[in-house]
């Protein structure tokens, strides 16, 4: 304790770090904060080095990290049409095939644990070429895999590499933005992690017009490759040397446990996995409910999925520019509870409505529900960890895949020898938004957050 009355001690075992969105408790030491440090932060609390950059170099930034961001859902999607072709090619069984799939989530989500706090000691570029590179070696070993089992070890591998993409992505706008234009920006990420799960299928479906199965992993080996030739030519380091010393003497547990200590965090963790579960559900029921239960063409399977994609970008657009004014804590609140409503719409009205608009209508609201979630949750997991803003991420994108990898499944145990039913996937919708209400009140509480900062 210091005796000097300009300044104020603060015993941070039981201190806070404010933040816009709220109070960070302190694990450990004292902090002697001084009136001339308290009125300087005053003045530059709010200016990002994002701020100074120009619209257009704002937009190259999120063409470049949108590109990273969009290189996982690819990764797991793009050859999810080519099942068939796999389980005939390799004379094995469908629930074999879907095992290369389980293998890519879980690689991803490894990958996003690896990578993230390495970003936070190494810088972010390092991590990302790394991963990056693996991605490419993997996606090429694919293409010759002579059997299942070994294409399933490169699946896994390619998880892995393609992990750092949306991981440092995140970070790198962490390190860039904060208040109002990290809503924005994340939001432009979010979209694009919302929209490639959902146009990944048809662009391989497409591709299998015109190729072999293994045609695709050349287009994800070509994808890694032009990813790894923008970061090392245009992705500048945004991880300042100063700090990344500072992360050194932080040992990684330190950085886990700050951000495993964060109430609000870890209710968003919740939100985010639940979210993306409800998703993923339908996403991998679908192909069987439309074309199988409802009779549509590939064509029209194809326009069911576009509709879809609008949805998703509607609720992204629309939640930047709110969460800005009200909080994305009040978004929140408004898009997990549509979550619940069109999850449970979605069985009642297609009994009322026996064709496929039924299903459509409330599902198309279901997947603007959470168009509006992931950004919000995104910029408020990662403004309160700004120093650990890689862990922070990675943790996050680990749990969102890990937790959908292992509920989405469930929805074909639930249907049984019946079938996919629009009753039987919105069970688990319905489950994994009721869980993700409970989280936002009774966990991150919207009453106790402030307003983003400009």
């Amino acid at each position: 304790m210091t005796n000097d009355p300009r300044t104020d001690s603060i015993p941070t075992p039981t201190g806070m770090i404010p933040t816009s969105t709220g109070l960070i408790p302190i694990p450990t030491g004292v902090v002697s904060v001084t009136d001339a440090v308290r009125g300087a932060a005053g003045e530059t609390a709010h200016v990002h080095p994002g701020d100074q950059l120009s619209s257009a170099r704002r937009l190259a930034y999120v063409l470049l990290l949108g590109a990273l961001t969009a290189l996982g859902p690819f990764t797991v999607d793009l050859y999810l049409p080519a099942f068939p072709l796999l389980e005939a090619d390799f004379d094995t069984t469908s629930a074999a095939i879907q095992l290369t799939l389980t293998g890519t989530m879980v690689g991803f989500a490894l990958g996003q644990l690896i990578v993230g706090p390495l970003s936070d000691k190494y810088g972010r570029r390092t991590p990302l070429l790394i991963a990056t590179t693996l991605h490419l070696l993997a996606s090429t070993a694919a293409v010759f895999a002579p059997t299942l089992e070994l294409l399933g070890v490169t699946r896994v591998l390619m998880g892995i590499g393609a992990a750092g993409g949306g991981v440092v992505a995140m970070a790198m706008v962490r390190d860039l933005f904060g208040g109002r234009r990290l809503v924005i920006m994340l939001s432009r990420l979010a979209l694009v992690t919302g929209v490639a799960p959902v146009i990944a299928p048809l662009i391989g479906s497409a591709l299998l017009e015109v190729m072999p199965w293994r045609g695709i992993f050349v287009v994800l080996a070509l994808y890694g490759l032009t990813i790894l030739l923008c970061a090392i030519f245009a992705l500048p380091e945004t991880r300042p040397a100063t700090d990344r010393i500072s992360a050194e003497t932080v040992s990684v547990r330190h950085r886990y446990r700050v951000v495993f200590s964060d109430r609000v965090y870890l209710g968003v963790l919740v939100i985010g996995a639940m979210t993306f579960s409800g998703l993923f559900s339908y996403l991998s029921s679908s192909s069987f409910l439309f074309q199988e239960t409802y009779g549509l063409s590939t064509l029209q399977f194809g326009l069911v999925f576009a509709a879809n994609s609008v949805g998703l970008i509607i609720g992204n657009q629309i939640a930047a520019r709110l969460a800005a004014r009200v909080g994305p804590q009040w978004v929140l609140a408004y898009s997990t509870s549509m979550l619940l409503v069109a999850g449970i719409a979605i069985p009642i009205c297609a009994a009322i409505v026996p064709s496929v608009w039924g299903v459509i209508v409330p599902l198309f609201l279901f997947m603007t529900s959470c168009g509006f979630t992931f950004p919000c949750a995104q910029v408020l997991a990662l403004d309160r960890h700004p120093e650990a803003a890689g862990t922070a991420a990675s943790v996050l994108g680990a749990a969102n895949n890990g937790v959908a990898g292992l509920i989405s499944p469930v929805v074909g145990l639930v249907s049984g020898a019946a079938g996919i039913t629009p009753l039987s996937m919105a069970t688990i919708m319905i489950a994994c938004s009721a869980i993700g209400i409970l989280a936002l009140w009774f966990i991150v509480r919207p009453r106790t957050l402030g307003m983003l900062s400009a």
